[in-house]
């Protein structure tokens, strides 16, 4: 007799809990949203060009599927109009908008669910001559060229002046930038914007190698878009040496085919009797000695495999 009161007394309990607890599922088949977040959605933060899936629970005239934030960091959603919520959780933006009902009484009880449905980039990728090439943030816009090149650990070695910034809202018109060097007036420097979605390449300066009887041998960076001559070339290395000999210069050039040699008369060119040529990337300048020594011209392979051997200078101050 006494279990059966027991089991009665259990059973009459177990129906006033399941009185107390809400229906499952709901009656209309929909979820309650503040159950459908998850980890990932709470720890997401909405930011500029996101597109988000705003659902007001059981008011399909209230919800938009197609609210892309703005610049400005605002949403525009039916009867509210700009909500601001770009820094926010999608949680965070959900009970925002839940507030602005309820304050401007469209709704009592609001239930509101916000996700990302798609996501802007939030970085910009910087390629090229940098130390750290890779994917840096520029949320909110704050960034400029600058900083992104002093995040990447600065300048690589054989950086050039030209960097080119790929838009991502009009990559066909690239923005083209110039260094300046460091003696400049800062204000004479170029530090454009970077968005997200931005492509930012730093290019490569050109190298001629001055081997031989000069002042100081080996490889120095140059700007491909000024082409200097022969003569300025020889002021990178110090000029040439008193027993060099200057009716003998030979300039080594890589062709499609391979390579080329011209012949260079350095005291005709002194003299204005012989044009000074233009030096490229990858030319190689080689000055022997009238005495013999070390170094002395043994063929375009000897050159050659010595420039490869040759330290590079850099002939910028950035």
């Amino acid at each position: 007799m006494g279990r059966q009161m027991a089991t009665s007394k259990f059973a009459w309990a177990l129906v006033l809990l399941c009185a107390c607890l809400p229906a499952w599922p709901p009656a209309n088949g929909q979820t309650n949203p503040r159950q459908r977040e998850t980890v990932a959605e709470a720890n997401s933060i909405i930011g500029a060009d996101d597109v988000l899936d705003v659902e007001v629970f059981d008011t399909p005239e209230l919800s938009s599927q197609t609210a892309r934030v703005t610049e400005a960091g605002d949403v525009n959603l039916p009867v509210l109009g700009a909500i601001a919520v770009a820094g926010l959780s999608p949680s965070e933006a959900a009970r925002k908008i839940e507030s602005e009902l309820k304050s401007r009484g469209i709704m009592l009880q609001p239930h509101v669910t916000v996700s990302i449905a798609e996501s802007a980039p939030r970085g910009a990728t910087l390629l090229g001559e940098v130390k750290g090439p890779g994917v840096y943030s520029v949320a909110g816009g704050r960034r400029r060229l600058l900083d992104l090149i002093a995040m990447a650990g600065g300048l690589g070695p054989n950086a050039g002046k030209l960097v080119t910034i790929a838009h991502r809202d009009d990559p066909h018109h690239p923005e083209m930038v110039r260094l300046v060097p460091r003696a400049a007036q800062l204000g004479s420097q170029q530090n454009p914007v970077i968005r997200p979605g931005d492509t930012i390449m730093v290019g490569r300066a050109g190298v001629v190698y001055i081997l031989g009887d000069v002042g100081k041998p080996g490889g120095f960076l140059i700007d491909n878009d000024v082409h200097i001559s022969v003569m300025q070339a020889l002021t990178l290395a110090g000029g040439w040496n008193k027993e060099a000999a200057l009716s003998k210069a030979v300039l080594i050039r890589t062709i499609p085919q391979g390579h080329k040699e011209l012949d260079l008369d350095l005291k005709r060119i002194l003299k204005g009797k012989q044009a000074d040529v233009k030096v490229e990337d990858g030319d190689i300048l080689y000055v022997p000695t009238s005495l013999g020594k070390t170094l002395a011209y043994r063929g375009m392979e000897a050159v050659i495999a010595a420039a490869q051997a040759a330290v590079v200078y850099t002939s910028f101050s950035y």
